[in-house]
């Protein structure tokens, strides 16, 4: 008898330790699921499941690259939930006319360097390639860049398409006022104690101020901001708390913030105190924005 139940009792603990076996693996957590698969246009902002987009105009910029000096934009109009229009083009950082009115001027001169065809010519073709393909992870970018996906294009594509990427996952952005456009004012005359004529450059885009340029020019041809950054001018020598082109360059942030020259109040002398930081007199560049802008209406 005690034989039996010692054969019992041995197999009852077997099972236990096999149970508990069992249940150790059962209680290990789970492996993560694989995330679900995400549709990518859907991840960049289409308004619904057939790949269409929500009709209005779409707008992202990039940041001024120092060393070339230009600073892209783009504009895409989507009409009955398709990309009917692309405006891929930059400002300069010392204004003047963006990047396609100065190519299409002969001022950029691609062709002259070598180039098959000028700028505006093949960004053009990237902005019929995108509006061809409704997608622009459709244009495949290398490492420098460039792409191989459209043929006789060989700029750099790269801004074109992060920045319609970001327009689109953006959504629609509301339009301004103003008529898209490069736009310039200057002063009648040269000034006879500084010897400066000032000169004012406005770029618009979806509607809205997004690049100013306060700065002027002398007799030499010579640029007010160049010549303050290259510290010619001299305001800080002479006891100011700033650099004339910092100032100038907080006075043009206030008027892209405000879109409106006439934000920026005055007093009798012609400086301001809207502006925190900027003593320098900027009645001339209120005066020309203004006139700058009268033909963007």
């Amino acid at each position: 008898m005690n034989k039996k139940w010692s054969i019992l009792l041995s197999g009852a603990l077997m099972a236990g330790l096999l149970a508990g076996c069992g249940s150790d693996k059962d209680t290990k957590p789970a492996a993560d699921p694989a995330p679900a698969a995400t549709d990518t246009k859907e991840s960049i902002g289409t308004q619904s499941d057939d790949g269409s987009y929500k009709d209005g105009t779409y707008f992202a910029e990039g940041n001024m690259d120092e060393s070339s000096g230009w600073q892209p934009y783009v504009v895409l109009s989507v009409e009955g939930g398709k990309i009917a229009q692309a405006d891929w083009n930059y400002v300069s950082a010392k204004g003047g006319p963006d990047k396609k009115t100065l190519d299409k001027a002969g001022k950029y001169g691609m062709k002259a360097g070598g180039g098959s065809s000028e700028w505006y010519e093949q960004a053009e073709k990237a902005e019929k390639y995108l509006i061809e393909k409704q997608d622009p992870a459709a244009i495949a970018v290398k490492d420098d860049g460039k792409t191989d996906a459209i043929s006789g294009v060989s700029i750099h594509v790269k801004d074109f398409t992060a920045l319609a990427e970001q327009a689109i996952s953006n959504g629609p952005a509301a339009p301004g006022t103003y008529k898209d456009g490069s736009y310039h004012a200057e002063g009648d005359a040269f000034d006879k104690e500084s010897g400066w004529k000032p000169t004012v450059d406005i770029t618009v885009a979806n509607g809205k101020v997004i690049y100013a340029y306060f700065s002027g020019v002398n007799a030499k041809g010579e640029d007010k901001q160049t010549v303050s950054k290259e510290g010619k001018y001299g305001m800080k020598a002479g006891g100011a708390q700033a650099e004339w082109h910092e100032e100038a360059i907080k006075a043009q942030e206030y008027l892209i913030e405000k879109q409106d020259p006439a934000a920026i109040t005055l007093k009798d002398d012609g400086t301001t105190d809207a502006i925190s930081g900027v003593s320098i007199h900027i009645k001339d560049y209120v005066t020309l924005s203004q006139k700058a802008l009268e033909a963007a209406k």
